[in-house]
């Protein structure tokens, strides 16, 4: 993609008007609908000259677009698989990025880039919503950016000794970094998806799509709170199966918006307007 306006490869060309800008970068992204709820945001602001894209980006490209960007962009939401790499680009890191080893928010100004990251917020929230407050027998599926996210939530939410299923727990290095780093005492299992499913109050799969279809044969003992970070295609098929049988089952849908809010807040410097975020966002699914 390149800018007709100014040449610049990579960035799409700014509406006429747009002072401010913003993007979701990933690889793929036009799926994204992080869109959706900052463009709605803006609006119910009043931040006319807002205006927000997505922007195809992987780990290569990063640092390049990033040194091509001039003084009107003020932030970038990160999505996979930049959540790691953001760390390295940033001139400064926030502590809660710090300890999670990855970030889903950069925030540019003339000072350089400060890497964030929301996506605890938006786990945290999305489960108090569904009337998560304590969990006392955890279980985590996976082991990439957003796992390590997911296990600083747990943390938040007194977890300090989860379960963790992964196909290969050599590759949960990251992880387990992060998990020093917080305090907890993760216990790792490898072997996923022909491991069998422990016992569980709340189960968080952080897998990419049809990475967690197996438990769609799942009978769901104990009618665990189940949490899928995929929000597309929605229901997954372990959603679906998890719903069927009684649990009490929260889409990726509402991560998502409660990350973008924190995002929307830290961009903007104002409150996010959540009612009219979630308002976008189910218009947009229904449409």
């Amino acid at each position: 993609m390149t800018d007709a306006g100014n040449g610049i490869p990579g960035i799409p060309e700014a509406a006429p008007g747009r002072s401010h800008r913003a993007a979701v970068l990933g690889s793929p992204i036009a799926h994204s609908l992080s869109p959706v709820l900052h463009t709605a945001a803006y609006a119910e602001l009043g931040l006319t000259g807002w205006g927000y894209d997505r922007i195809e980006c992987d780990e290569r490209r990063l640092p390049g677009l990033l040194d091509r960007m001039g003084p009107e962009w003020v932030g970038l939401s990160l999505t996979m698989p930049l959540k790691r790499v953001a760390l390295e680009v940033a001139d400064e890191v926030s502590p809660l990025a710090a300890v999670v080893g990855a970030a889903n928010t950069l925030l540019l100004h003339g000072d350089g880039r400060r890497a964030e990251n929301t996506d605890v917020l938006g786990i945290v929230e999305a489960l108090r919503e569904a009337g998560v407050a304590s969990p006392s027998r955890p279980l985590l599926l996976g082991a990439g950016g957003t796992a390590q996210a997911a296990l600083a939530a747990l943390h938040s939410l007194g977890c300090t000794a989860p379960m963790v299923l992964v196909r290969d727990p050599s590759r949960a290095g990251e992880l387990r970094a992060c998990a020093q780093r917080l305090g907890v005492r993760p216990d790792i299992v490898g072997g996923f998806p022909g491991t069998p499913i422990p016992d569980a109050d709340l189960i968080i799969s952080t897998l990419p799509a049809t990475g967690a279809d197996s438990l769609a044969a799942h009978t769901w003992p104990g009618r665990p709170v189940v949490l899928d970070v995929v929000y597309s295609p929605w229901p997954t098929p372990m959603a679906a199966s998890a719903g069927a049988a009684g649990c009490t089952v929260v889409s990726g849908l509402a991560v998502l918006l409660h990350q973008a809010a924190g995002q929307v807040r830290l961009m903007t410097g104002r409150p996010a307007p959540m009612e009219a975020m979630r308002a976008a966002l189910e218009r947009s699914l229904a449409g």
